[in-house]
């Protein structure tokens, strides 16, 4: 049985190194889909090779019959995102672990810059707001955080309950993560 604890993972969200952009402008990111329960792993390969990578995790309990445990996962269970040239994708594909590299049409697809901006900026504000996976949401009414450690991140409301969330979703693999917040922070986008 899981439960969602009220905190999110601060230290250790973002496995981040120096990069890989060659070119004076930046590297798009990508999304790297792995072998199940292998995103930590593949991670912290990616790491040491000075590639680039966001790796967003969550802390929940998880219940077995003799004990009870906080363990982290993934927000987006299968997915690991990097920062990188499009050149680069042989050397991405032969790390133990990875599946593929998401892609169209045989071309690496890269994720939309904003999306990426949002959950990190998300992730660093978790230590304040709730975050936890949520099921992907496509239409909905389009709200911006207008305060606190979130302000200028974009999502769709949902109200359950007296519960206010701002979804923040990736469209590119079609999932969403769910921010608790005060309605009184936030706009709607016209």
């Amino acid at each position: 049985m899981n439960e969602c604890s009220n905190s999110a993972l601060v230290s250790g969200t973002m496995l981040l190194s120096s990069g890989d952009s060659t070119s004076g402008q930046r590297a798009a990111w990508y999304a790297l889909y792995t072998s199940s329960r292998h995103e930590k792993m593949v991670a912290k390969q990616l790491e040491a090779r000075q590639i680039e990578t966001f790796l967003p995790l969550y802390r929940t309990w998880h219940r077995w019959k003799d004990r009870r445990k906080q363990v982290e996962l993934p927000l987006f269970p299968g997915y690991v995102f990097v920062q990188m040239n499009s050149g680069n994708r042989v050397d991405l594909l032969r790390i133990s672990g990875v599946v593929y590299l998401v892609s169209f049409l045989g071309k690496p697809a890269p994720l939309a810059g904003s999306e990426v901006d949002s959950l990190r900026r998300g992730l660093i504000g978790s230590s304040v707001l709730p975050l936890q996976p949520h099921p992907y949401l496509k239409a909905g009414r389009k709200v911006r955080i207008r305060s606190g450690p979130m302000a200028g991140v974009e999502g769709i409301f949902v109200r359950r309950k007296d519960i206010v969330r701002v979804v923040l979703s990736v469209s590119l693999i079609e999932r969403s993560v769910a921010v608790e917040i005060d309605e009184t922070d936030v706009e709607p986008i016209s």
